[in-house]
């Protein structure tokens, strides 16, 4: 799992796996509010209850690291503006509006990111392919689609599209948001961020610091200020 480095004007953002995470004894299910044990014991398939587990775990240690408080005080809160009720919905750091916080998990890979202002970040591994065409194009710009498209192998293209379609809406899709986008190859993950501050990745094993689209190691980037389409999301 990554290292970290933040706070200030940035956004802290980090991806790990499912394992990774678990395997962490600070990080434990004793951290979780009586409301997410709840919600993750309704999650019967044991692989996607530790991925579920695993996200909330990171979340709560990005924004310990963020803020400076311990991962049990960092826990954040959701809430539904469509249904104006709590425990789904856009999560929150209680008494710090001024800070975005976003999760996301899929098939043993975990992210999270922390930082000022509107943040959303998603990832998907590396081998899946979304779909089927008639989804993509009710939520993915038709241009970018018949760009995809016209490639040998459309599959990567699509991948990454949903990746920062994902994160924009996470993000709330307003206007000024930033997009950085990167392949984990070590873990097989694809994973973007949308915010309106910088994002910064610290990689604890080499003190490199990776910032909007500079490479290091096994990971590739991107970064783009790039308009928000509207796009659709779980909460998860």
């Amino acid at each position: 799992m990554n290292g970290w480095a933040g706070g200030g004007r940035t956004v802290l953002a980090a991806v790990a796996t499912t394992a990774e995470v678990l395997a962490r004894p600070e990080l434990h299910e004793g951290l979780l509010a009586p409301w997410e044990r709840r919600r993750l014991d309704r999650t019967r398939i044991p692989a996607r209850r530790d991925d579920v587990l695993a996200a909330r775990l990171l979340v709560r240690l990005c924004a310990a690291r963020f803020t400076g408080l311990s991962p049990g005080e960092s826990g954040p809160e959701q809430h539904c503006a469509a249904c104006d009720g709590d425990g789904h919905g856009r999560p929150y750091l209680a008494g710090r509006p001024g800070l975005g916080v976003s999760m996301s998990h899929a098939d043993g890979l975990v992210a999270a990111a922390v930082g000022p202002g509107p943040v959303g970040v998603d990832v998907e591994p590396a081998t899946r392919r979304p779909g089927p065409p008639s989804v993509l194009r009710r939520v993915l710009p038709e241009a970018d689609l018949r760009e995809a498209a016209a490639l040998p192998d459309p599959g990567p293209a699509l991948l990454r599209l949903w990746v920062r379609g994902e994160a924009l809406f996470k993000a709330g899709g307003g206007p000024g948001l930033r997009l950085l986008e990167w392949t984990d190859d070590e873990r097989g993950a694809v994973v973007a961020v949308a915010a309106e501050a910088p994002v910064i990745r610290d990689v604890g094993r080499t003190g490199a610091v990776w910032k909007r689209g500079a490479s290091y190691g096994g990971a590739r980037g991107r970064d783009e200020d790039m308009g928000a389409e509207e796009q659709r999301s779980e909460d998860r």
